[in-house]
């Protein structure tokens, strides 16, 4: 295994760490289908991201895409190894 890889492998543990972290620390969404209609239109529903659950929420995405950035960089990194 080069450096490469092993850095790869542990920026990849670490971002699903964070994402199972900020998953588990989101509260339960029971609104989903009012949310469709329009009846989530509060004030806290346009400042959502002002809010820890809004940061929660934020960070999970981030978390995913670095996540699967990851994993497509080391296909690649361990198909021109291999």
């Amino acid at each position: 295994m080069s450096a490469i890889e092993l850095i790869l492998n542990i920026l990849m543990v670490l971002s699903a760490l964070i994402m199972i972290v900020t998953v588990l620390l989101q509260s339960s969404d029971d609104d989903g289908m009012s949310a469709l209609t329009g009846g989530s239109d509060t004030f806290f529903g346009k400042n959502k991201n002002n809010t820890l659950e809004g940061k929660l929420a934020m960070g999970t995405k981030v978390s995913a895409t670095v996540f699967v950035i990851l994993a497509v960089v080391m296909l690649f990194v361990s198909k021109s190894a291999g």
